[in-house]
Order: structure tokens, then sequence, then C-alpha cells
């Protein structure tokens, strides 16, 4: 029989907490980390695998990029779509559909013989995993109380951590030594680790119903557009967007980057985002923690201007030796994703919960969205010279440093239309 803990209606806001819920709050977090990890890791695991599907595919940057797009536009489409039911089914039942349906389509991406059926499979995985996503900081929103809810974001997000700390490295080695599997390899991992959280999700994740007592009035239609037009939410959008612009114009590059104009080993890549990964899990919960003592908004203005750093240094880096690079490609993995916990806890109070779910499927719609046309822009930038080094990566630094500005502005306006605490 499935474990069932007490109800989130929201029964996790309680206070005091007794021992009892403090241990079920954690295994909850726990399992919705789990999901976070793999289809995170999905995602990511395409990037540092950049230089082996150019060889092995005979691809170019572009279609590098594209192969990348396709699972993050595809991650907006279905958020749209799941604009029109996500509020509409208990939250537990949804999830656990939605990442089954993520492991066969990332099983299909390891048995995809070609280029273009690679492409659809990988379209496939984003369409689910990027509901899964939004639907993971929807649970966290419906089930933790403001006042916490930065730390708890950072315990789930620390998946982003979790993922370069072993996932990556991992499937890298997985792929670099399992000759006659080679870049499937990793795709199958993260199935068989998939179905494995699939079940912890099962037994420590509780019904969620509680935004099922409110009525919706009118068609699904107008209620969705209501929300994509409403004035607090239309600066939400573009805050996040932006915040995903800065990141993945530079991120999907790294690894290209590093071996082809930097010096460094192919064999290093998985060194580096171990040395990230590891840093950003011991930052996540701290960043989360200060965020709220000190303020959300405070602290994404600090990141926010802080991670410029590292993102300007990494798109202008000569020829360097390691340990350089892994002092500042572990500041960029800090700062860059540790910017995504305040900005997360601010926007998930935009909203009311009866609609929240619909609210962060559009945001992570935004999310994938900006990721996949930033991804693709920055490979129509770059180019692969003739003598094998890439060309104007600078550029897409430049770009990458003024949406980080931007976001620096725009944050006091999210940060005013954020609600009060709803009343336990």
């Amino acid at each position: 029989m499935a474990y069932s803990p007490i109800q989130v209606k929201p029964a996790l806001k309680n206070i005091p907490r007794s021992p009892e819920t403090q241990k079920k709050e954690r295994f909850f977090l726990f399992s919705l980390a789990g999901i976070q990890f793999t289809h995170i890791l999905d995602f990511m695991i395409m990037m540092p695998l950049g230089p082996e599907f150019i060889r092995v595919l005979n691809i170019n940057t572009h279609q590098f990029g594209l192969l990348l797009s396709s699972y993050t536009f595809a991650a907006a489409l279905a958020g749209i779509f799941a604009t029109y039911y996500v509020d509409r089914f208990e939250r537990r039942q949804l999830l656990l559909w939605l990442y089954a349906f993520f492991i066969i389509a990332t099983l299909a991406c390891a048995a995809a013989p070609s280029y273009e059926t690679l492409f659809i499979a990988r379209a496939f995985a984003g369409a689910f995993g990027g509901i899964l996503g939004s639907l993971v900081q929807t649970i966290v929103a419906d089930s933790i109380p403001f006042e916490r809810r930065g730390k708890a974001l950072g315990t789930v997000m620390a998946a982003f951590s979790v993922s370069t700390v072993a996932g990556v490295p991992l499937s890298l080695f997985l792929a670099n030594h399992i000759s006659y599997l080679g870049w499937r390899a990793p795709f199958i991992f993260i199935g068989l680790i998939s179905t494995l959280i699939l079940y912890i999700a099962y037994r420590n994740i509780p019904k969620i119903a509680g935004h099922l007592d409110h009525v919706h009035e009118g068609s699904r239609f107008s209620q969705v557009l209501k929300i994509i037009i409403a004035p607090q939410h239309i600066k939400a959008f573009v805050f996040m967007g932006l915040i995903m612009v800065t990141g993945f114009s530079v991120i999907p590059y790294i690894a290209l980057y590093l071996t082809s104009n930097v010096g460094i080993n192919n064999s290093y890549i998985s060194l580096i985002y171990l040395c990230g990964g590891v840093a950003t899990l011991m930052s996540s919960r701290f960043i989360g923690h200060m965020a709220d003592r000190y303020g959300k908004e405070k602290v994404f203005r600090v990141l926010a201007i802080v991670s410029l750093i590292p993102l300007l240094v990494t798109t202008n880096l000569p020829v360097t030796p390691l340990w350089i690079v892994l002092i500042n490609s572990t500041a960029f993995f800090i700062l860059v994703s540790g910017r995504m916990i305040p900005a997360m806890a601010m926007v998930s109070q935009v909203v009311e919960s009866k609609i929240r779910g619909t609210f962060m499927s559009l945001i992570g719609s935004v999310q994938m969205l900006a990721s996949g046309i930033a991804s693709v822009v920055a490979g129509m930038v770059v180019t692969i010279g003739p003598d094998g080094m890439m060309q104007h990566y600078n550029l897409v630094g430049y770009g990458a440093a003024v949406c980080g500005l931007l976001t620096f502005c725009l944050v006091g306006y999210i940060h005013s239309d954020t609600k009060k605490p709803e009343k336990t």
C-alpha cells in the first residue's frame, strides 16, 4: 500500500510542526527534488556532450543549438497546453503520470537511430519534462508558506546541483567508457534512475487537492487569457524570460568553448561540472535561507550583479590553466543558478493558489521558450573557424550581461506584486 502522509490542503503549512510532520515534509521535498534531478539532468546532459554529438552525428553548432531547443520549445508549447488542465486535476496524480511519460520519452532518446529521430524524441522528453518542472514548483508553493518557501525551494532546486555533482560526471563517464552505447548510455541511466524515483514519489507525495475547492467561472480560454494579460503577470513573464536568456545563451556552449579555445582537455569537463555542482549543492539551501532572512529582492539583486563577473570571464577566457577555469566556472554555477531561488519564491507568490498551477505552467513555458531562443540565437552567433576554435562567444556574453542587468531593474516590480501569505 502506498505511503499516505497527511493531505496537503494546506496541512504542511501548520505551525507549530510536530517532528512527524517535519519528517513527512522532508521526504515530501526529497521526492520532489528527485523528480527535479532527473528532468534537469535529462536537459543538462546534452550540453557537456555537445562535442560528442557534433562529432558522432556530423552536425554543426547551429544544428546542435536546434537539438537543444527541440526540448525547450516543446516544453514551452506543452506548458501552454497544460494551462487548460493543470488546475483541474489533483496535483499528485498528474505529477506521477507526467513523470511516467517522461521516462518513456527519455528511453526513446537512447534508442534514436539518427539526428532527426533524436530531435523528435528530445521534443517529447521536453514536453513532459517542462510541465514537470513548473508542476513541482507549484506543489512547493501550494504546500510551503512564503516565510519558509525560499529554503524549501533551495532544497528542491538543489537537484540542479546534484545533477552536476553526480549526474553529469557519471553520465559522461558512462558515455566515454561504454563504447558500444556512447552518448546513448546517459539516457538509459536517466531512465533507470527515474523509474526508482517514480516509486519513491508514489510513496511519499501526498494528495494535493486544495486548489480544487475553488470555483472557476467562465470558459477555460477566458480564464487563461485573463491570467496571461494581467499586468503583474506580464512583468513576471518578462522577468523570468530575461533570467533564462542570461544563463542559457552562455551555458550550452561552455564545454565546447573550453575544449576548443581555452585548451581544456575533454576529460576534465566532468571535473568542471563536479566542482560546480558540489559548490551549488552547499550554496542552494544557504541562498534560500538568506532570501528568507534578508529579503528575496535584496538577495536577488546581489546575485544578479555579482553573477555577471564569472559570466563575462567565461565568454572571454583565453588559454588558461585548469585551476583558474575551475574557480571561475564554480562561481558561475553558484551565482547563475542561485538567482533562481529568490526569483521563483517571489514569482510563485504573485498569484493566488487557485490559479497558481496555470500561472506556473505559463512561467515554465516562458522559461523554456526563452532558453530555447537563447540557445538558437547563440548558436547562430558563434561559429567554428577553420582552426577549430569557436568565434564570437564574447558577443553572446555581452548580450547575456545586458539581460542580467535588466533583471536587476525589474525585480523591484516583481517584489511589489507579491501577495501577502495566505492565512491558515
